[in-house]
């Protein structure tokens, strides 16, 4: 049987599970389950699909990091809650945000959800891996690094911000499910960047993402570089250190309006790349990442299973892992 890395972005997919999944309580004091039921059928369709050998549920251990708000400060403060949130306060210690010292704000029914889904992870035997002072992306950019050439790896998100992975040669593609869902995940490869961004590789969907920016991130960009611009600067150059060296070489075919805006961006592009190129060296435990064969504890299972009304999930769960 030949070997396939799965690694979910965690958050991504438990942030999309609540939105998407109706809260189905007909007891209104009863505890808030729906991220939790989406997040493992979510793990039953993809393993179903994909039959990965090896699996990871990668983690914000940090979802500020300090080395990214020190390069932007504005990276994510859009996010930041105004009162400590309730993840952090009733989270396992690593899903703390030791490095930047601010809490995520949080939906207040998914927050309480977050802690048991650590719990049945940890009772399924689905490894599940941070890093303190790292972003989930970090995670999955040091086990896609650490794998590549070794077995195939799918990195499973609904943030774009991964394409920068991509890596036919290595077998490294994102399963993106942002637009349609885990069920129909388009599966991200070269091709596929080529066709939708005019970019060649996962390192020019990161060079042109730095100069495009992320309103969503509290990513500037350059001024009046948008997407297409930016492919194009990619492509002319190679890279965006191709395009600064021009830049610095007075290349003529830089003129106008976009040489001076490129000029007046050079403080940002000194100092984005550091914030928008996920880690491949995130110190992360050596752990096996094999598919469960067994159910690791069988009575924490069950009694969450009872507590949270979720034993038709796990159920498909375990028949996916075929346990």
């Amino acid at each position: 049987m030949s070997t396939r890395l799965m690694l979910l972005d965690s958050a991504s997919l438990y942030f999309r599970a609540f939105y998407g999944v109706p809260d189905q309580r007909d007891d209104p004091n009863a505890p808030p389950n729906n991220a939790i039921r989406g997040f493992l059928d979510m793990i039953a369709t993809l393993v179903s699909a994909h039959r990965p050998t090896h699996l990871a549920a990668c983690w914000d251990n940090d979802w500020r990091p300090a080395f990214r708000v020190e390069a932007i400060p504005s990276y994510k403060s859009h996010r930041v809650a105004t009162a400590p949130s309730p993840v952090a306060d009733t989270a396992a210690p690593d899903q703390a945000h030791p490095a930047s010292g601010d809490a995520e704000e949080v939906p207040d029914d998914l927050a309480p959800q977050v802690p048991v889904i650590v719990d049945m992870l940890a009772a399924l035997g689905i490894a599940r891996i941070g890093s303190d002072g790292y972003e989930a992306d970090d995670v999955i950019g040091t086990l896609a690094h650490a794998y590549k050439g070794r077995m195939p790896v799918d990195v499973v998100t609904g943030d774009r911000d991964l394409f920068q992975l991509v890596d036919d040669a290595h077998e490294i593609s994102v399963l993106y499910t942002a637009r349609s869902g885990v069920r129909d995940a388009e599966r991200v490869d070269e091709a596929f960047l080529r066709a939708k961004y005019d970019v060649l590789n996962g390192d020019a969907y990161r060079d042109m993402s730095v100069l495009r920016g992320d309103t969503s991130d509290g990513l500037p960009g350059v001024t009046g570089i948008g997407e297409k611009t930016a492919a194009k600067l990619i492509a002319a150059y190679g890279s965006l250190a191709g395009l600064r060296q021009a830049i610095d070489d007075g290349d003529p075919a830089l003129k106008g309006a976009q040489r001076a805006r490129l000029e007046a961006g050079a403080d940002y592009l000194d100092r984005a790349p550091r914030v928008v190129a996920v880690a491949m060296d995130a110190p992360v435990p050596s752990i096996d990442l094999a598919v469960p064969t067994d159910v690791v504890d069988a009575a924490l299972m069950s009694r969450l299973a009872s507590e949270y009304g979720l034993t038709n999930n796990v159920n498909r769960v375990l028949s996916a892992l075929g346990i």
